[in-house]
């Protein structure tokens, strides 16, 4: 019984640990980077471009394959041994190795594995933009966890608000000193203050299980963030010009080095479409040896025992192959053609995703500069609205002001303050996508 509380209790201690478990930015990342299943399918791109280098690699080796066969002959079938026709009964063997080395072959070999090194870099800069990919959305749906539980602070403290001033206005109309309107007008007041903190612990609900589907966690109801610090990030990077930025980025990520990857593909494969055009020198060597169960010595006209044929009947051949290409239906000049298009397909595309690049980087350079003027403008606003109703609330007291106007400047001032929440999560995010073009580790939030 003492070990099964022992136990109770060290499990409901783990439990509880593991409940406390706040994940920070960098911890979301990099959990990603592990288990996230695009992530992981990437990786799998990356390993078979290895294959594929390694295939490239052996090509240049020479072939190398034996075979061997057993018959039982009958009626009319040329001896193996002899290379005659025999019409008679009998059994036969043979067995052989033979080799090939590709000599030349329009430096196919080699140009594929060029192109199998370039896939492998391609590869890899997929990869990488897919964690970038992931990054940001780890990003966003991190921040958004942490905006919502701002928002649900901020109505829970106005809830608390209207609970105290619910006290006191009944108390004021228990009083007579005000009438019993003003104190429905607050309890409808506070209703409607519990609805939003039920839709505000909603939101928070469905950001989180968001990001912990984002990390291939199951754990939805224990998933939490560590959110100790709100303060904004450093704002240095909107001290650099647009045009800065966008050259950094070009280095930096990896769309135009995936882009600019496809093109050195494109031009290998239209390489090697015009290497069919030359032709190909192979050298070959081989052995054979043949056994029939009817080969007898002239003289004695005793059986020549299997071993013995082996090495009377084998044979070595040595030479080469030449294949010149004169006319194939014009599949290797179309395919050259279609090459050719590709090229000119994956330059466009490379000119393409730098102009996108550019247009990106300008509209987030613009997207943070006007993030910062709206947070700078709720917080003004949020300020007046802040003494507008400290004023309307020292009437209110005082009898002078009505529950209707006390309540139309209270709402004022929450949904200012619930504008400075939106508002500085937008531009911190906002700050962190310029960060991002600029090579800076998303994972520093704070």
């Amino acid at each position: 019984m003492r070990n099964t509380i022992v136990i109770i209790i060290a499990f409901v201690f783990v439990s509880g640990f593991a409940q406390e478990k706040k994940w920070t930015l960098k911890e979301c990342i990099e959990y990603a980077y592990k288990n996230n299943i695009s992530v992981e399918q990437s990786l799998l791109d990356v390993d078979q471009s290895n294959v594929d280098k390694t295939q490239a690699i052996a090509n240049f080796l020479p072939s190398l394959n034996a075979n061997a066969s057993f018959n039982i002959n009958t009626g009319a079938n040329i001896n193996p041994a002899t290379n005659q026709f025999e019409n008679t009964v009998f059994r036969s063997a043979s067995g052989g190795a033979n080799s090939g080395l590709n000599l030349f072959s329009g430096l196919q070999n080699w140009r594929n594995l060029q192109r199998a090194k370039l896939n492998i870099t391609a590869a890899r800069y997929r990869l990488d933009k897919m964690k970038d990919d992931i990054s940001l959305l780890i990003a966003n749906s991190f921040l958004s966890i942490l905006s919502n539980k701002e928002q649900l602070k901020v109505i829970q403290g106005q809830f608390e608000v209207t609970q105290e001033n619910i006290k006191n206005t009944k108390e004021l109309v228990d009083g007579g000193v005000l009438p019993e309107g003003d104190l429905l007008e607050i309890l409808a007041t506070s209703a409607s203050q519990e609805q939003q903190m039920i839709a505000a612990e909603n939101n928070l609900i469905i950001s989180k299980i968001g990001l912990a589907q984002l990390l291939q966690l199951r754990n939805y109801e224990t998933f939490d963030i560590a959110d100790e610090n709100f303060e904004l990030i450093s704002e240095a990077i909107l001290e650099e010009k647009p045009a800065s930025i966008f050259e950094k980025a070009k280095d930096e990520l990896n769309d135009v080095k995936i882009a600019s990857a496809n093109l050195e593909i494109a031009e290998k494969d239209l390489q090697l479409a015009k290497g069919n055009y030359f032709p190909t020198v192979t050298a070959f060597m081989g052995y054979n040896a043949r056994w029939a169960s009817t080969q007898r010595n002239p003289f004695t006209g005793e059986q020549i025992s299997f071993a013995d044929q082996l090495w009377l009947f084998d044979g070595t051949a040595i030479g080469f192959q030449l294949n010149i290409p004169i006319f194939n239906r014009l599949n290797v000049r179309s395919n050259v053609q279609r090459n050719k298009i590709n090229v000119e397909r994956s330059r466009l595309q490379l000119e393409q995703v730098s102009l996108d690049l550019e247009s990106n980087v300008y509209q987030a350079y613009n997207d943070a500069k006007n993030s910062k003027k709206f947070y700078q403008a709720a917080v003004k606003t949020a300020e007046a609205r802040r003494l507008a109703f400290e004023y309307a609330k020292e009437r209110y007291d005082v009898g002078l002001s009505n529950a209707f106007d006390y309540n139309q400047s209270r709402i004022a001032y929450e949904n200012a303050q619930s504008d400075i929440v939106r508002t500085k999560f937008n531009y911190i995010f906002s700050l962190k996508v310029l960060e991002f073009y600029f090579g800076v580790d998303l994972a520093g939030l704070y």
